[in-house]
């Protein structure tokens, strides 16, 4: 059996630019928790959850990258079988297998039995959905993504007026971005409001 590599997140993570997208904070300390702690654990696998656009897809490749270990994204819906026999191999390697997947067991149920034996014990990393200050930095990087600087009062008052989730933040970036193109504003408390009032017309 290989040695098991340590790590340490996030501050130990690769400085890339995959690493540079992810944003930690209260929604995903427990994940972030969890696969600091992976040579503690009881088996070498992990399920990773959360909403989509959380960054679990992320978090689960720069996880395996570091650690040398196989990532099954969207694991539900892969082959079981084949998330059989790389779980077994991630034993046996002392490799760690990364599974992505929408929910986890019991939830997440699976038809094969030796599989459901061996999800049941895994760890899972959960990531939920992001508090006012992470929010605030998903905005930021979204609007930077365009090319715009979102000044500090303006993503808390969008924070304080939204839904904060992950598919929301980038909803409510396209909606602000495209009000200011086409009133040719700048990224202002006005500017905002205007777009989050279009918004609440469309609900």
């Amino acid at each position: 059996m290989k040695p098991a590599p340590q790590i340490a997140l996030p501050l130990d993570f690769p400085q890339g630019e995959d690493r540079s997208r992810f944003i930690a904070g209260d929604g995903n300390a427990e994940a972030l928790d969890v696969l600091e702690r992976w040579p503690m654990w009881p088996v070498k696998a992990v399920i990773v959850t959360g909403p989509r656009r959380s960054g679990r897809s992320l978090l689960g490749r720069i996880f395996a990258q570091k650690t040398g270990g196989r990532l099954f994204d969207d694991a539900e819906r892969h082959d079981e079988e084949d998330l059989f026999h790389a779980w077994n191999e991630a034993q046996e390697t002392g490799l760690p297998l990364v599974m992505v997947a929408d929910e986890a067991p019991p939830n997440w149920q699976q038809e094969l039995p030796d599989l459901r034996t061996r999800l049941a014990v895994t760890p899972i990393a959960r990531i939920e959905e992001p508090d006012d200050a992470l929010f605030e930095q998903l905005l930021t990087l979204h609007f930077a993504d365009r090319g715009q600087h979102l000044p500090l009062e303006v993503a808390r008052y969008i924070a304080a007026r939204v839904e904060r989730s992950y598919w929301n933040a980038e909803r409510i970036v396209d909606t602000i971005d495209r009000e200011a193109l086409a009133s040719h504003s700048r990224l202002t408390i006005p500017t905002a409001r205007r777009a989050l009032g279009l918004v609440e017309e469309q609900e």
